[in-house]
């Protein structure tokens, strides 16, 4: 038998159960960085792109959660009572958007 198919048959053997979950959860975790300052400029466009969201207007934003820069895209719906706008099922505190366009 060659070599690499002896190495196939203990791919799917995990010795430690949770061993790589708990490794991936470790590194996201240090790969943690912290929330920068959005700079005036791009603070006046995302403020302009959300003054003129309609009903069903579909965006893609990046916004910082949890130590992390994340992009979502999906149809958007601003909740000013909350100050939070929800992209499909994900609500984001508006000082938490970083870039935000709406799709064509």
């Amino acid at each position: 038998m060659p070599r690499a198919d002896r190495a196939k048959q203990f791919a799917p053997f995990d010795a430690l159960k949770g061993l790589q979950d708990a490794l991936r959860l470790k590194e996201y975790q240090h790969e943690r960085i912290s929330k920068g300052e959005v700079q005036e400029e791009k603070a006046e466009e995302i403020s302009k792109v959300l003054i003129n969201l309609e009903k069903g207007d579909k965006v893609s934003a990046t916004y910082f959660e949890d130590g992390h820069n994340k992009q979502i895209c999906g149809e958007a719906k601003l909740i000013i009572e909350e100050q939070c706008l929800k992209v499909g099922n994900k609500k984001i505190n508006l000082d938490d958007i970083l870039d935000i366009s709406v799709c064509v």
